[in-house]
Order: structure tokens, then sequence, then C-alpha cells
């Protein structure tokens, strides 16, 4: 009780530092981004597949929410987190995007987007009279420097992924991901897409199935336009992913060769 006490002297606004180096409402954003629905990407070296795991706030009485925004016809974004600070970052991003092609006439870099919404969001903490967005971003394109993932934080930091998960239970889908990520180069768009799929159904809850209805996969890269497949087009990548669950299984269920006889009763 104490301690808690202790930390509520400094975390009534944003400016505040505590005497441990730390900033609370920037770690109460993170928490924000940890507690939305998963999201994962993964990069090849010609595409990126972004994954993500859609939410419905009632169960049978309203649609799943969209996670995932088209930015450019060579860059979009999944989030986790609060929806409605994603759309005030995503109308920032389109616009900048908008803005480049007006006045250079070709697609803005995907490092230099993402270089200025952390810029944007690291604004946002250093200014008492506003709070950091609650959102994370997984933001993939395509440019002339090939097939690109990134992950932006509340706190305005960025980093550059071969893969990465964000959002609940993320962490069982990074550990999936560190075992393959070596696989993930020479993937074509569709084993990648599995690979990304098999991470984020790792952070389903108990009872709970990837399906149409609830997730959304997005592909972006060489000669490709990003593009976002919903409900029935997303059927194949699921039939895929679950042919590969089910091929997995007899693998997995084999006795180890040389292994010991199972003892009589």
């Amino acid at each position: 009780r104490f301690i808690q006490m202790f930390r509520n002297q400094y975390d009534n606004d944003i400016t505040t530092w505590s005497p441990q180096g730390r900033i609370h409402q920037v770690e109460y954003a993170m928490e924000a981004v940890k507690q939305g629905s998963a999201t994962v990407g993964a990069k090849s070296k010609t595409h990126t597949v972004l994954v993500a795991l859609k939410r419905t706030p009632q169960a049978e009485l309203a649609s799943h929410q969209s996670k995932t925004f088209r930015l450019d016809k060579h860059m979009g974004m999944t989030i986790a987190g609060l929806t409605a600070d994603a759309r005030v970052l995503a109308r920032y991003m389109r616009t900048e995007c908008m803005n480049h092609r007006y006045v250079f006439n070709n697609a803005l870099p995907v490092a230099r987007l993402v270089t200025r919404v952390a810029d944007k969001s690291q604004k946002c903490t250093q200014v008492a009279s506003k709070r950091p967005f609650g959102v994370g971003l997984l933001v993939a394109g395509y440019d002339a420097q090939g097939p690109h993932l990134f992950q932006t934080c509340p706190s305005g930091q960025f980093y550059n992924y071969k893969a990465i998960a964000i959002g609940s239970r993320s962490q069982s889908a990074k550990t999936y991901l560190e075992r393959n990520f070596e696989e993930f180069e020479s993937c074509s768009v569709d084993e990648l897409v599995v690979h990304a799929l098999k991470a984020l159904a790792s952070t389903c809850s108990e009872g709970m199935e990837l399906s149409q209805a609830n997730t959304s996969v997005s592909v972006v890269g060489e000669g490709m336009d990003f593009t976002t497949y919903e409900n029935d087009e997303v059927a194949k990548y699921i039939d895929a992913f679950q042919q590969a669950k089910e091929a997995a299984k007899p693998a997995e269920e084999a006795p180890t060769e040389g292994g010991d006889a199972p003892m009589e009763q």
C-alpha cells in the first residue's frame, strides 16, 4: 500500500518523473497496448504480412471491429490498443502520404513516415496539456529499399523488425516467431501468412479459434499494393492454416525413434 501511494505521487501528469527515472503516464499508455487484441507481422525478402485478431464488443450483437488501416498504395498498418487514437494517427499518416505524392509525385518512404509518427507520439509525452496515444502500430510497406515492418510505441520509440507481435497474450506469439523467423526470408506469401496465423492462434484465449469473422490478413510487397482480406476473402488462408495445423499433429504425436516401449500394466 505504501508503495502504491508513493507511486501515485508521480503519475498525475505526463511531465513528472519518478525518482526511479520513470514516466508512469507513458507506462499506462503502453499497458493499454497490451490490453488490445493481438496483431502479428512478418517479413520475407519480397513481402510483408500483417494478421490481426478482431474483437467484438458484444458477442452476437455487433460486428467485429476492424484493426487494419490502409495508408497508401504501398503501405498500411494494424493496431493494438485504443482504436479511436489509431484513427487520429491514421488520418495524420494518410495526409503525410498524400502531401508527399502531391509535391514529389512518388511514394513516401516507409521509414520516413514511421519516424514522423513516432515524433508526433513523442511530443505528447513532454507537454502537460496532452496525453500519450494509447495505441501501438505495426506498419508494413514496400518501397525502393524493399519490404518493411515497423513497430511504434506510445513513448515515441520505433523499431524495425523481421517479425513481431503486439497486444494481449503476444508473448506466446513472439516465442513462435523467435523459433521460426529464420525461415521467413525465403517463404512465399501463402507460407508467410500461415506462419503469421500460427503465431496469432497462440494468442487466442481458451475456447477461441481463428475464423473468417475474427481474423484479417494484409499483404504488401513486390508488385503488389497493400491489400487486406477479411470475411469470405480470408477463408483460403484460414483453410491453409487449418491444413498446416492438422499436418503438424501426426508429427507431434509420433513416438521418438529409439524410444522406450510402453510398459505393460
